[in-house]
C-alpha cells in the first residue's frame, strides 16, 4: 500500500474534519489510519521519559546530601560524647541516640513540639542563636538524679529557679560534648542565652526559614524521652564549604596537638585529685607474726633512717624526700624526683 494519499482521500479526509469526525461505529479511513501511525512514536530509538523530581518552592533545599550526611556524623559524634559526660555528672548510664536530621521551615519545627524546655545558645564565632529542646519528663529526671535520687519525673511544665540553675549545669555538660563534636568543622563556644518554657517566646529565626532539625531519643537509667536541636540555615550558612564528609575526615585525621590545646589539657588536669602516699619502707613477715601484732611491737624495715623515703603518686614512685614539721603539722620535703626507667 502507497504511503501517499490520493486525490479522493485527501477530499474525504477534509470532509470528515468538516463533519466534526467520522460517523460512530465506522471504519477508519487509510488516511485516518495513517495520521494515527504517524503519532505513534516509533519503537526503535524511542526516546525515554524524562525523569523529574517535585520540588516544592515554599520549602527550598539549602544543604546538599552530602553536607546533610556530614552533619549527620558530627552529632552522632555529639550524641555519643555527651552521653559519656552525664553518665559520670548524674552517677547513671546515659544513652543518647541520633535519629533524624532534616531541614524544615522553622515553623514547622515550632508545631512540632508541646511542651518542652527550650535552651537557646549562641555559638560564637557564629552568628546567630540555636535552640535545645528536651521534655519536661526528662528534665526532672535529670535533675533528680544529680541530687541523689532515683531519677523520677514530676508532672509539672514550670522551672523554679533553683530547678533553672541546675538545668543550665546540665546544658552546660551537653554545650561541651558539642563544642567537642564540631572541632573537625570550626572551633566554637556554645553559651546559654535563656531557658524558655514556651515555644512562642523562643524566635531564633523567621517563620519561613530553613533550620536543621536533629531529633535524639535519650535514656537515663530507667527513664527515657526526646531531644532535638535546631540551628538555622543562616547560621551555618559561612561554614556550608567546610560540610563535606571529605574535608571532615582530613581534619580529624590530621588536627595536631597545638599550643592551645596543649593548654586547654593542662587546665583540664590541674584541677584533678591524685592520691599521694608516703612509703617509709618495707618488710616481709609470716601471716603468724601479723596475727600476733599487739601495740608496743617494732617491725624491722629495709629503709635506712638517713635514707630519703620514697613519695608514691597513685601507687607509682615520683619524688624522695625527708619527713619534716611545718609548725605543728606533719610534712614531707621533697629533695629529689625518681627518674623514669
Amino acid at each position: 500500500m502507497s504511503d501517499i494519499l490520493s486525490q479522493d482521500e485527501i477530499e474525504s479526509l477534509l470532509s470528515s474534519l468538516n463533519d466534526g469526525g467520522s460517523d460512530d461505529g465506522g471504519s477508519a479511513s487509510p488516511a485516518t489510519e495513517a495520521a494515527s501511525a504517524s503519532q505513534k512514536p516509533a519503537k526503535k530509538g524511542a526516546r525515554s521519559a524524562v525523569a523529574y523530581e517535585v520540588y516544592d518552592f515554599r520549602r527550598p533545599d539549602k544543604f546538599s546530601k552530602e553536607q546533610l550526611r556530614t552533619l549527620q556524623m558530627l552529632h552522632e559524634t555529639f550524641g555519643r560524647l555527651a552521653a559519656t559526660t552525664l553518665s559520670a555528672t548524674l552517677r547513671c548510664n546515659v544513652a543518647i541516640d541520633l535519629i533524624s536530621l532534616e531541614q524544615v521551615p522553622y515553623e514547622e519545627y515550632l508545631r512540632s513540639i508541646s511542651q518542652s524546655v527550650f535552651t537557646v545558645f549562641s555559638i560564637p564565632p557564629l552568628s546567630g542563636q540555636a535552640v535545645m529542646e528536651m521534655e519536661f519528663g526528662l528534665v526532672y529526671s535529670m535533675m533528680d538524679k544529680l541530687l541523689g535520687g532515683p531519677g523520677k519525673a514530676i508532672d509539672r511544665n514550670l522551672l523554679t529557679d533553683i530547678e533553672s540553675h541546675l538545668f543550665q549545669q546540665v546544658a552546660g555538660k551537653m554545650f561541651s560534648a558539642l563544642k567537642s563534636a564540631w572541632e573537625g568543622v570550626v572551633i566554637v563556644n556554645p553559651s546559654i542565652e535563656d531557658i524558655e518554657t514556651s515555644a512562642q517566646f523562643v524566635q531564633i529565626a523567621p517563620p519561613s526559614d530553613i533550620v536543621v532539625s536533629i531529633l535524639f531519643e535519650v535514656r537515663v537509667g530507667d527513664a527515657h524521652g526526646a531531644m532535638s536541636l535546631c540551628v538555622p540555615y543562616m547560621v551555618l550558612k559561612p561554614i556550608t564549604a567546610k560540610l563535606s564528609a571529605q574535608k571532615w575526615f582530613a581534619a580529624t585525621s590530621s588536627r595536631k596537638q597545638t599550643s592551645t590545646h596543649r593548654k586547654a589539657i593542662v587546665g583540664q588536669l590541674q584541677g584533678t585529685n591524685v592520691e599521694v602516699a608516703v612509703q617509709m619502707g618495707r618488710s616481709r613477715i609470716s601471716v603468724q607474726d601479723f596475727l600476733s601484732l599487739q601495740r608496743g611491737d617494732v617491725i624491722r624495715l629495709d629503709q635506712k633512717t638517713k635514707n630519703d623515703m620514697k613519695l608514691l603518686v597513685s601507687d607509682k614512685e615520683k619524688f624522695l624526700g625527708r619527713p619534716s614539721l611545718n609548725g605543728k603539722k606533719i610534712a614531707f620535703h621533697i629533695t629529689n624526683h625518681i627518674e623514669e626507667a
